[in-house]
């Protein structure tokens, strides 16, 4: 079953038991994907859909922030509701070991040697990593392995 129809059973499922806040975040994906495909005039693959939902996680992320330092706690409790409902269709986060060993390989992959090789590795460890790792970390050890 595509990630797509699992979305699509998740929003007729919050419409059976008048989940409301689930359903408003869920129609947001929706629109999102939706928004996506018919600019391209094309059904996305379940990768680019991680891609979609992990970059809807990170705006929640920055909003939630953005909002405790502003002492909004009312909005960051729904943006942190939000995020929970989209990380329920994201794959499990990768542990920290496996991590670094994606990172390892494609940096002797791509055969980079210093920080100016930075992007190739990133370039290739971005589709590997969509949805199951924060980028931000995920540049951090990337700057680490390659200073290192």
């Amino acid at each position: 079953m595509s990630l797509k129809v699992k979305i699509h059973e998740a929003m007729k499922s919050a419409m059976r038991e008048k989940q409301k806040a689930r359903l408003s975040t869920i129609r947001l994906m929706l629109a999102d994907i939706n928004r996506v495909e018919v600019d391209e005039r094309t059904e996305l693959p379940d990768d680019r859909i991680l891609v979609i939902l992990d970059k809807m996680q990170k705006q929640r992320r920055d909003s939630i922030s953005q909002y405790e330092q502003a002492g909004r706690d009312d909005l960051a409790a729904v943006e942190s509701y939000e995020l929970g409902v989209i990380s329920d269709f994201l794959p499990e986060p990768l542990s920290e070991e496996a991590l670094v060993v994606i990172i390892d390989n494609a940096i002797s992959e791509v055969g980079a040697t210093s920080m100016g090789d930075m992007g190739k590795v990133m370039g290739a460890v971005k589709t590997q990593l969509a949805g199951k790792a924060d980028m931000g970390q995920v540049s951090a050890a990337v700057k680490a392995a390659l200073a290192g």
